[in-house]
């Protein structure tokens, strides 16, 4: 079929096509004045999540999270939001109300739930695509109810946002509350242990008592080893002295033993002078070989007293020795005690740092969650509140009629091809060819009077009738 044969039959047709169009019109114009206006009142609301939190300071990165939105599509639309408007209109407590929910459920249930169920039926919430808007609307009969229970779902929004949020601040709080006495007492036990250890071992200061004994140590080990150094010296020299008084140095420097060998030397020069000069009886002679018997005895009497003297201080380095080492002996016990004390005080003050520490966070997050769960400010605000509109969304009359237009004329088109394809006519010269299978070698007009018309068109066939 071409569309000079579709032209063809709607022209045939056209009755059908007219008064298909008219009749959809007129029921669709009749069934929308006799509808019952729907008012629908709208309230904006603005998601402030953006900024820092005006009591604590932070931000607010998990309101950025994609599904925030839905979120909060989904806690408008919930029943305790709803049950939240219910008691706000104190709609529960309307006889009238109470009538209708015993005619419609025949007493099961609540009237609360039952209104609440029946207001999310009618909400609609349109959430913007590229800002932080949502818009809370309601349907209703009448423009003053719609637009109280749009305010009343925007207010209870607002209000329960803002539960949500404190009441796990305040549970919180009181977890914090807890534990922050709990670590008040971990922290004093620390403290006491601490105070205690030190009054037994007399500590008032580890750290300055430990660098004055380690000083004292130090000087010690340096007076130990020049003690060791003397004595190792001084035995050297005793050993000198006992094996030959000639070769010992002490004996060596001594003045008195170098005068008297000069002495010596003189009185024995002498006394071989008198000697080859004098006989053994005389009287010079005698008295100088006494001078020189006098000056050795005196030679090795002070000879023998230097070497005792060596071997005497040779003793007294030993025993000083003795005495450093027993004394840096003493101080090491004493530096290791002060370091085990030390130690074990360290254990004790890590001890009190760390319940410090730990109290110290606690009660700070104490403080932080009981201000945030004595806080009512909200990241809600209403943005628009709804009024009460002064006209009717539905039934809208003329996009009806457009409607009923559009659809009515596709309904007579689809009847009348319908009622051609039912009884089918010859409209043209292809209808011709298209019936008889036959070339349709020309045309011929015949213009015949209406009363003739119908004569002939009873002669030919039903499928070859003339239009």
């Amino acid at each position: 079929m071409d569309f000079a044969q579709f032209f063809l039959i709607l022209r045939a047709r056209q009755r059908v096509l007219w008064i298909t169009l008219a009749t959809v019109v007129a029921l669709t114009v009749a069934v929308s004045l006799l509808l019952p206006k729907t008012y629908k009142a709208t309230s904006s609301v603005l998601l402030n999540f953006k900024g820092v939190d005006p009591v604590t300071g932070l931000t607010l990165p998990g309101q950025l999270l994609p599904g925030y939105m839905a979120t909060q599509n989904d806690i408008i639309t919930s029943k305790n939001v709803a049950l939240r408007v219910v008691d706000s209109l104190k709609l529960a407590q309307s006889p009238a109300v109470v009538e209708q929910f015993n005619d419609a459920t025949g007493g099961k249930g609540t009237v609360r739930d039952w209104l609440a169920e029946l207001l999310l039926k009618k909400l609609e919430i349109v959430p913007s695509k590229e800002s932080s808007v949502i818009e809370i609307s309601f349907k209703g009969a009448d423009p003053q109810f719609v637009a109280a229970v749009a305010n009343a779902f925007a207010d209870e929004y607002q209000k329960i946002s803002i539960q949500l949020k404190v009441e796990p601040m305040k549970k919180a709080s009181e977890y914090f509350s807890a534990q922050t006495k709990q670590l008040r007492d971990d922290l004093e036990a620390a403290q006491a242990r601490l105070s205690k250890y030190q009054q037994e071992h007399g500590i008032v200061s580890v750290d300055n008592r430990l660098d004055v004994e380690s000083a004292r140590l130090a000087d010690l080990s340096t007076q130990l080893v020049v003690a060791q150094g003397q004595a190792m010296e001084a035995t050297s020299r005793q050993q000198m002295a006992k094996t030959g008084d000639a070769e010992s140095p002490d004996v060596a420097n001594s003045m008195l033993i170098q005068n008297l060998k000069v002495n010596l030397g003189l009185a024995e020069s002498k006394f071989a002078d008198i000697s080859q000069r004098l006989a053994p009886n005389h009287p010079q002679y005698i008295s100088s070989k006494a001078e020189v018997e006098k000056l050795r005895a005196d030679l090795r009497a002070q000879t023998t007293l230097t070497s005792n003297s060596v071997s005497n201080n040779a003793q007294i380095m030993s025993q000083r020795e003795g005495a450093v080492r027993a004394a840096m002996g003493a101080q090491k016990a004493k530096v290791l005690e002060l370091n085990r004390t030390r130690d074990e005080m360290n254990v004790l003050m890590k001890d009190v740092e760390s319940a410090q520490h730990a109290f110290d966070a606690v009660s700070q997050r104490f403080a932080q969650t009981k201000v945030e769960g004595s806080s009512e400010q909200s990241d809600i605000s209403v943005l628009n509140p709804a009024t009460p509109p002064t006209e009717a969304s539905n039934p809208k009359v003329v996009l009806n009629v457009l409607l009923a237009v559009f659809f009515g004329t596709l309904l007579g088109l689809g009847l009348s091809l319908l009622a051609e394809f039912m009884n089918r006519r010859v409209r043209s010269e292809r209808d011709l060819a298209d019936a008889l299978n036959i070339p349709v070698l020309g045309t011929m007009e015949w213009k015949t009077p209406a009363r003739r018309r119908g004569k002939l068109a009873g002669l030919l066939p039903n499928r070859l009738r003339l239009n």
